[in-house]
């Protein structure tokens, strides 16, 4: 298993690996069914590195004022030195997402990236988006949603019987259940206070060319693979690692493993009516 990455560590690799490949996933899906307002006041919660928060900036123009937050200041490090380099305005603050330091109504667009966020905490960092959107502005946020990972959580299940830890089925039950639906996130924007609700979905693979090659993938290894694995005990992962890798080398046979993401947008208008 990999140890525990540094938070310096953690930033490199999401700059590296995960924003170019991952993040660019549900990127697109934000610039081609999000309207940037001609001016006024931005705020992209989880902005990583800032390379796509960048990008907005440069089509929103000099008119918008775009505000990146993030939990790992390393991450605002690294997107700082971006924006330096390509002489933007862009401003950065370190944020919690489920806690967030604005004001209530202060932002024409919120855009929050919630595509690594535990389930249990989506609804709340929802109703902090939702809260720092001016009335009539504009929320956008993304997540998986129910039927990602599939081919992992299937094999998950026979690893855990042949690592002697079946007794934690129905951890891998509540991981594939957890995942919403795209009706209850449409469900949850409405219940937030946002009107017009709109979604859209893309359906992407990542592959990879053995089990070794998924279990040390960076986007993985260190993104996914620490919250899949958070209910089973430290002493049995090393062998439960060993079975997933076998398991994935021997299902595939000579075809690539591939790892399914159902990628989902929601975008709504706050209400105006408070």
């Amino acid at each position: 298993m990999n140890e525990r990455k540094t938070d310096k560590e953690l930033a490199f690799l999401h700059d590296l690996y995960v924003a170019a490949d991952w993040g660019e996933r549900f990127a697109e899906l934000v610039d081609k069914h999000v309207e940037l307002p001609k001016e006024g006041r931005a705020l992209y919660v989880e902005a990583g590195t800032g390379g796509h928060a960048l990008a907005i900036q440069e089509r929103g123009g000099q008119k918008l004022t775009v505000v990146c937050a993030d939990e790992n200041e390393e991450c605002l490090e690294l997107a700082r030195a971006k924006a330096a380099a390509l002489h933007e305005s862009t401003q950065f603050q370190r944020e919690d997402p489920q806690a967030l330091s604005f004001n209530d109504d202060e932002f024409d667009l919120v855009l929050g990236n919630s595509s690594f966020t535990l389930p249990g905490s989506v609804i709340r960092t929802l109703a902090e988006l939702v809260r720092v959107t001016k009335p009539g502005g504009t929320t956008a946020w993304w997540l998986p949603t129910t039927s990602s990972f599939g081919e992992f959580f299937s094999i998950y299940w026979e690893a855990l019987l042949n690592a002697g830890a079946d007794e934690h089925g129905t951890d891998v039950e509540h991981l594939i259940t957890d995942l919403p639906s795209v009706s209850d996130v449409e469900h949850w924007a409405e219940d937030a206070g946002l009107e017009a609700v709109k979604s859209w979905t893309a359906i992407e693979e990542f592959d990879f060319e053995s089990g070794e090659q998924f279990l040390n993938s960076p986007l993985i290894a260190d993104f996914l693979l620490p919250a899949w694995l958070q209910p089973i005990p430290e002493a049995a992962r090393e062998n439960l690692t060993r079975e997933l890798s076998r398991i994935i080398d021997e299902e595939r046979h000579t075809a690539e493993f591939a790892l399914t993401l159902k990628a989902t947008l929601v975008v709504g208008k706050k209400s105006r009516v408070q």
